[in-house]
């Protein structure tokens, strides 16, 4: 039989705390380990697919996706390149909201009024945002006067 791993070995290999060994059991992240005497004896296999967990987390997965991702290993079809796609889809906004967001703070440091609230590209701004716009919406309308 190979090498078992307690709970303790398999978060000291991969700098994953027990308690989120467990949670990431109990979400079904992780199989069922075996049991000896009780105690959680996991398969040296574990360390890559806490690894795989880690590096989905890391690009930006959450836990539903990253069992959701997990799940698609057993499928014949393609179904995991669907999930990076909208991971990647998702990114993209998030990169053009932290942009946009960027820009702003950017105009903002280079505003000539002492007072932020006194500044009318500002007050646009914030004006265009409460009327539903985005923040980048809210960024092009106001620097095109």
């Amino acid at each position: 039989m190979s090498e078992q791993l307690t709970i303790g070995e398999l978060a000291s290999r991969t700098g994953v705390a027990t308690s989120a060994l467990r949670y990431w059991e109990e979400l079904g992240l992780l199989p069922p380990p075996a049991r000896v005497s009780g105690q959680r004896r996991y398969p040296p296999s574990a360390v890559g697919l806490v690894g795989v967990i880690l590096a989905l987390q890391n690009v930006g997965f959450t836990l539903r996706e990253v069992k959701a991702f997990i799940a698609s290993r057993s499928l014949t079809d393609d179904s995991w390149r669907e999930l990076y796609q909208r991971k990647l889809t998702e990114l993209d906004q998030r990169i053009a909201q932290a942009l946009a967001a960027r820009t702003a703070i950017a105009h903002g440091m280079a505003c000539p009024h002492n007072d932020i609230f006194e500044c009318p590209n500002f007050t646009s701004g914030v004006e265009a945002l409460l009327a539903g716009f985005s923040l980048e919406e809210a960024h092009s309308q106001v620097h095109s006067h």
